[in-house]
C-alpha cells in the first residue's frame, strides 16, 4: 500500500498548471455538504480538473445515486493543525512508536502537510447519496483507523455486503474518470496531486498548495 508518507510521493515533481479553484457552490451540478464548512468557504472548493472529473463520474453512476461532496480545498495551516495533532495523538497512545512509524501510522488519516493533496485543491472527501439520504459505506466519513478496526481502509473485508457493493460502485466511477483514492480512506479521491502522479506514474504533479 503507498502511503502518502513514502519518500518516493514527496520526490514528485510540481508543474503548477495555474488552474483555478472553482467554488462548487457556483458551479452547480454535486451536491454539497455543510459538515466540514468553513468561514471563508475552502470546503467548497476545487481545482477546475478535479471538478471536471467529478462529473463524469456521477453521470456514470446507477440511475437515482449521486455524489455527496465533504470536503474540498484546506488551508495549508489547517492541514498542518490537523496532522500535528493526530500524530501527538498517537504518540500519546503509543509510547514506544520511533518518530518513522508515528509519521507513517498518523498518514494513515491524515496527510502530511508538505505533500497533502487537500491543500492543492486536488482532493474531495466525498460519499454516496440516493432518494434523499446518505448512503451507508460501512463507516463514517473520516472514521479512524483505530476507532473503526481498519474497516475504513477501501479494501476493508470487515464491513456489510452491501456497503461493499457501494464502495466498489463509488470506486469503479470514480477511477474511470481519472481520480485515485488513498487506500486507508474510502472516501478521499484525488487528481492532480503528488500522491496520483505517484500512483500513477505520471511524471509530475499538477497542483501545488494553494
Amino acid at each position: 500500500m503507498l502511503l502518502l508518507s513514502d519518500p518516493s510521493v514527496a520526490a514528485v515533481p510540481v508543474l503548477e498548471s495555474g488552474e483555478d479553484l472553482l467554488d462548487l457552490q457556483v458551479h452547480r451540478g454535486l451536491l454539497i455538504d455543510d459538515r466540514k464548512q468553513d468561514a471563508d468557504g475552502a470546503w467548497s472548493r476545487l481545482r477546475a480538473g478535479v471538478l471536471e472529473r467529478l462529473l463524469v463520474a456521477q453521470a456514470t453512476l446507477p440511475n437515482g445515486m449521486r455524489l455527496l461532496i465533504i470536503e474540498g480545498h484546506r488551508p495549508v495551516a489547517l492541514q498542518r493543525h490537523y496532522f500535528k495533532s493526530y500524530r501527538a495523538e498517537l504518540s500519546e497512545l503509543n509510547p514506544s512508536w520511533s518518530a518513522s512509524r508515528l509519521n507513517d501510522e498518523a498518514s494513515k488519516h491524515v496527510s502530511p502537510p508538505s505533500v497533502a493533496p487537500h491543500p492543492c485543491g486536488a482532493a474531495v472527501d466525498l460519499t454516496l447519496w440516493q432518494d434523499g439520504v446518505e448512503l451507508d459505506m460501512g463507516t463514517r466519513v473520516n472514521a479512524t483507523p483505530a476507532a473503526s478496526a481498519n474497516a475504513c481502509f477501501t479494501a476493508a473485508k470487515n464491513i456489510p455486503a452491501t456497503a461493499r457493493r457501494r464502495r466498489d460502485v463509488l470506486g469503479e466511477a470514480l477511477t474511470r474518470a481519472g481520480l485515485v483514492n488513498y487506500p486507508p480512506e474510502w472516501w478521499h479521491w484525488s487528481y492532480g496531486d503528488r500522491y496520483w502522479a505517484a500512483a500513477t506514474g505520471a511524471p509530475a504533479a499538477h497542483y501545488s498548495p494553494t
